[in-house]
């Protein structure tokens, strides 16, 4: 890999981020997964529940062009009856976008914190397992449902079977671009107790973490911070040089700890027709 990576400077890294992962389109494509272009935005459909809006930036749009832009998405998605996120980062402009969105329809979810990380202190710690539990990759469609499961177990109320099927095209596309960790008990049950992934950004410094939500039972053990360890080690032979994550309220703590860098927030404001 021959992308250049920045000191850890928070300017720097917001600027290596805003270029190199914002408009960053998955390669190769999963099956049913398509890809539009409207202005400076990229609208994405078929990955996951519904369609998925990003940009690196709006180019200056503000006023009543801004305005037009949003309606089209809405009335898009609208005709399409399906909902749509537009991924909000903190540094946005213009300021007034989230008004904008708001009086368009769209509402705000939980706000998170983009951090980053350099790869290679995170790769030279030993991942330190809690006794009693153990690491291992996986892939196949029932480990798949296997996560689904756990993740309704701590979402409440949640269906994840929309997620189990998306992961599931995505590996088929891709075997090579993202790789699935679980930690589970290592006694005869082997009760899952965590699942984390990474996906493997080509073209760019990044590999990017994902999950890493943990049973309530298994919680404040270490166990997410050994899943951090072990991914690190993974994008490191890979060449990669940064790990990027968009860190919930609980987990940024956390990362903050082991010299990952708060960079901005990022807020998904979802359309629901």
């Amino acid at each position: 890999m021959s992308v250049t990576t920045p000191d850890l400077d928070a300017a720097a890294l917001l600027a290596t981020y805003d270029a190199q992962l914002r408009a960053h389109l998955p390669d190769p494509l999963p099956a049913g997964a398509t890809v539009e272009r409207d202005g400076p935005l990229v609208r994405l459909r078929g990955l996951d529940e519904g369609g998925f809006i990003t940009y690196t930036d709006l180019g200056g749009l503000d006023g009543p062009e801004l305005d037009a832009l949003i309606a089209r998405q809405t009335a898009l998605f609208t005709e399409l009856g399906e909902s749509v996120e537009w991924k909000l980062h903190g540094h946005d402009l213009p300021r007034d976008l989230p008004d904008r969105l708001t009086a368009a329809g769209f509402a705000p979810e939980e706000r998170e914190t983009v951090v980053v990380g350099a790869v290679a202190p995170l790769a030279a710690a030993v991942p330190v397992v809690p006794e009693g539990v153990r690491l291992r990759e996986v892939s196949s469609r029932a480990e798949l449902d296997r996560i689904a499961r756990l993740g309704e177990t701590i979402h409440p109320g949640t269906s994840r079977e929309w997620w189990a099927d998306a992961m599931e095209r995505e590996i088929a596309a891709g075997p090579q671009s993202v790789t699935i960790v679980v930690a589970e008990t290592d006694d005869e049950a082997r009760t899952l107790v965590c699942a984390a992934w990474i996906r493997y950004v080509g073209g760019t410094a990044f590999g990017t973490l994902w999950g890493g939500g943990t049973h309530p039972d298994h919680r404040r053990r270490g166990i997410y911070k050994s899943l951090v360890a072990y991914r690190a080690r993974l994008a490191d032979r890979r060449g990669f040089t940064l790990l990027q994550v968009d860190a919930s309220d609980e987990s940024r703590p956390i990362l903050e700890r082991l010299g990952f860098t708060a960079l901005t927030t990022t807020t998904p404001y979802v359309f629901r027709p």
